[in-house]
């Protein structure tokens, strides 16, 4: 607890006791009056200065005001325990309010210790200690163990074991050595490691990551706007039943005590406390557990929208795929392999596409040298089709079966599994090449997770040929999948199937050539999102390490969350409304009035509370 809770407890604990001991100490009148003044000032003062300050600032009608009327006014029809009373519950309500609190953000105040303070910069044959903002683009740091790395960079020197988990939410270790990328907000927890850096500080990971974090709160879902606008109308609405039940029935039977005492048991009773609490309280544990899981959920809006997942739609190299490519097969026509590698990579070199670097680290690794490019210029990207250039004066193509049939190249069909990439030189077909990308190890346990977790269907979107993308199709579990697209085609059928949904869509993606579809679908989730600036902006959820498993989980604790703000709408109104009436009829007393305001608080916010141990099992 922290000073002001341990003051707060203080105060409840002398209260509480002047309270028992005033049922049992003989005095009467003035003496009895002043003596349950001082246990209340004790334990009130502060609820008492708020409402007055919130009178000052013409912002009277909050639970402060309410809870001041209806003890004040219990003082003065002569229920002085009772009053102190009130105010004792409520205050105890206050303790685990703020105690439910700290604990949420303690998750969120973990990941903000990725937050690096320092930075080893080595200049001038020297490495002197700076502050991360003033470390340039393009710099050598050094990373001691034990400290965090400070800025994403590239290993230039040295080998190490990094621990990432305040990033991806696992401790699986992370070995690096000379030329691995490497991101801010990770611990060096072995060698000695010279990173040269890619970026300046605020655009690194971590800064990233923290600024999405802290802006997570603004993004408030149906349900919290929800409960802001009815406890604005509320309050004032129960104040005026309150002075209604106060003075009318009064006025009528002659018994102003009876009435003005059922008036104070209304206002007790209609508190907002439960509401206004419990339901944010619900969706910053969710947006807190799901961090802690590496899985970062940018706003309150997103948990409501993901808890009606309906249709799960998928990129498929670098999602279900590893991207990792690789040449399976050269497969030369009309040439022999060293020409068609040669070529081909050349070619390859003006792109940085996964398939264009898997060729040219295919050439790379055959003869130890980079492609030459002397001969290659007049470079032209076909979109979704492959690239054009010229080579020694004449026409060249690497590409798909699309741009073979486009360029009229008579090519050859292979038959093996992976991206094929034909080449034609000069009108002549010259062979092709296959580069293949491994699914997954997780990816078919992913869709059966979803399809539990209440996904009806799940849509695969690719570029790649329909041989690869039903084989991919088929090995996961794949319902349905849309083959050989551009990226407009992905946008379209995304679309289309917005239109035939009834809950929300989901696209999940690299977030970055698929940021078109990302931003239309309902809730863009980007995967692998360490070191990735576009997956970070681009989407609504950004999974930090590769793991397929956690969009289950996302969906898992967006539904418990939910469940849990529903639950708790239900119960405080529901008891409310019951005591409301039994107190305007005079069969509920203060006692119940407190139940109805502080007890029913206290269980709707340990009710929320549980969502401060989100996890995987969670259902």
């Amino acid at each position: 607890m922290n000073e002001k809770q341990k003051n707060t407890l203080i105060r409840v604990a002398i209260s509480a006791v002047l309270v028992a001991l005033g049922y049992f100490i003989p005095v009467k009148g003035a003496m009895r009056l002043l003596y349950f003044i001082a246990a209340y000032a004790i334990i009130g003062w502060d609820v008492v200065l708020r409402a007055v300050e919130n009178i000052k600032n013409l912002q009277p009608l909050d639970e402060a005001f309410l809870m001041t009327i209806a003890t004040v006014g219990a003082f003065v029809i002569g229920e002085y325990a009772e009053g102190v009373a009130v105010m004792l519950f409520y205050q105890v309500g206050q303790i685990f309010e703020s105690t439910a609190v700290e604990k949420s953000r303690k998750n969120i105040k973990e990941l903000m210790d990725i937050m690096p303070e320092f930075a080893n910069l080595e200049k001038d044959g020297k490495v002197i200690r700076v502050s991360p903002e003033q470390v340039p683009k393009g710099s050598v740091i050094v990373v001691k163990p034990g400290e965090k790395i400070p800025i994403d960079g590239l290993v230039i020197k040295g080998n190490s074991v990094l621990n990432t988990a305040a990033l991806t939410g696992e401790s699986v270790p992370l070995r690096v050595a000379e030329g691995s990328s490497v991101s801010s907000g990770c611990i060096n927890t072995e060698g000695v490691i010279y990173v040269k850096t890619d970026r300046r500080f605020e655009d690194s990971t971590a800064a990233k990551i923290l600024e999405l974090v802290e802006n997570s709160s603004l993004k408030k879902a149906k349900a919290e706007n929800f409960i802001t606008k009815f406890a604005r109308y509320y309050t004032p609405i129960v104040v005026a039943l309150a002075v209604f039940f106060a003075i009318v029935p009064s006025v009528i039977t002659g018994n102003w005590s009876e009435w003005f005492s059922r008036a104070l048991i209304f206002l007790v009773v209609s508190c907002p406390c439960a509401l206004v609490i419990s339901v944010p309280l619900s969706f910053f544990g969710a947006i807190g557990g799901a961090s802690k899981r590496g899985i970062l959920i940018k706003g309150g809006n997103y948990i409501e929208a993901v808890s009606k997942a309906e249709i799960m739609v998928f990129d498929k190299t670098g999602t279900l795929t590893e991207g990792k490519f690789s040449v399976s097969e050269i497969k030369p026509k009309n040439c022999d392999e060293n020409e068609l590698l040669s070529i081909s990579a050349a070619v390859e070199s003006f792109t940085n596409h996964p398939i264009a670097s898997s060729i040219k680290e295919a050439y790379k690794n055959a003869y130890k040298k980079e492609p030459d490019t002397a001969n290659i210029y007049d470079i032209e990207e076909k979109a979704g089709m492959g690239l054009a250039a010229k080579y020694k004066g004449k026409t060249v193509f690497v590409g798909n079966e699309k741009l073979m049939t486009k360029n009229g190249i008579d090519y050859s069909k292979s038959e093996n599994y992976g991206t094929v990439a034909h080449v034609a030189y000069d009108g002549q077909y010259m062979g092709y090449i296959v580069i293949s990308d491994n699914i997954k190890r997780n990816a078919e346990k992913a869709i059966k997770e979803l399809k539990k977790a209440g996904v009806k269907r799940t849509v695969m979107l690719t570029g790649d040929n329909g041989r690869n993308a039903k084989y991919t199709a088929d090995k996961i579990g794949i319902d349905e999948v849309h083959y050989s697209l551009l990226p407009e085609n992905k946008v379209d059928i995304t679309e289309k199937l917005i239109n035939e949904k009834t809950g929300t869509l989901i696209y999940t993606g690299d977030g970055i050539n698929d940021a078109p579809v990302i931003s239309r679908a309902d809730v863009g989730i980007a995967m692998g999102g360490i070191g990735s600036d576009a997956a970070i902006e681009a989407a609504d959820i950004v999974i930090m390490d590769d793991n397929m498993e956690k969009i289950a989980e996302a969906i898992n604790i967006s539904k418990k969350a939910m469940r849990i703000v529903y639950e708790n709408v239900v119960l405080a109104i529901g008891i409310k409304v019951m005591v409301l009436i039994l107190g305007a009829l005079g069969m509920a007393n203060m006692w119940e009035g407190v139940f109805a305001d502080v007890g029913v608080a206290i269980i709707a916010i340990f009710n929320a509370c549980r969502m401060l141990s989100a996890g995987k099992k969670e259902a």
